[in-house]
């Protein structure tokens, strides 16, 4: 696979670990970038690690994997999304509206429910039939470091909207969670 359609495959990939990235920038009472690169950190690398596992696995598993990846992923998604929702109703004052960051188990479960995509184009290359595992190697790490920058954009990009949108904006992150796991389960169905 050459440069630029690594490229191009690791920027599709990564939409919707944007997208979470762009909703935990809404959410968080005070945007760290300690914080911002460990989210962007936990998504580059799930990105990174998922292509490399569904194309290990992809030669005697693929019906497996891509019989399930979606539900998956949604499960996860919505659980996070309905979870976030629920928190925000539950708060009462404007000053409340937002949250502490995500905890570290939180984001490595957005992380992985938003590389299920990049295990199923790991899969694809090797049915593909790309020439060796070597080659996955680069083209894994290439896709993890797209994600990991897009995910940092999108953190602050989320907070710059936040503070025009401050009440409400958990609930619309939790609303964009469920929304990219139902797009998820439709594209596969």
């Amino acid at each position: 696979m050459d440069l630029i359609s690594t490229l191009l495959l690791g920027v599709g990939l990564s939409m919707d670990a944007f997208a979470v990235s762009v909703t935990n920038g809404l959410i968080v009472r005070r945007l760290r970038f300690r914080f911002a690169a460990k989210m962007a950190l936990c998504f580059g690398l799930a990105q990174a690690i998922m292509p490399f596992l569904g194309y290990t696995l992809g030669r005697g598993f693929a019906e497996y994997i891509t019989a399930v990846d979606h539900f998956i992923a949604f499960g996860l998604l919505a659980f996070i999304g309905i979870k976030m929702i629920i928190e925000s109703i539950k708060q009462n004052t404007e000053d409340e509206c937002c949250q502490d960051e995500p905890d570290i188990r939180t984001l490595l479960i957005m992380a992985i429910a938003t590389s299920i995509d990049a295990l199923a184009a790991g899969v694809s290359l090797a049915l593909a039939g790309t020439p060796n595992s070597i080659a996955i190697i680069p083209a894994a790490g290439l896709i993890g470091l797209v994600t990991a920058s897009i995910c940092l954009c999108g953190a602050y990009i989320g907070r710059l909207c936040g503070s025009r949108i401050k009440k409400g904006a958990e609930i619309l992150g939790g609303f964009v969670l469920v929304a990219i796991g139902i797009k998820i389960l439709i594209e596969h169905l």
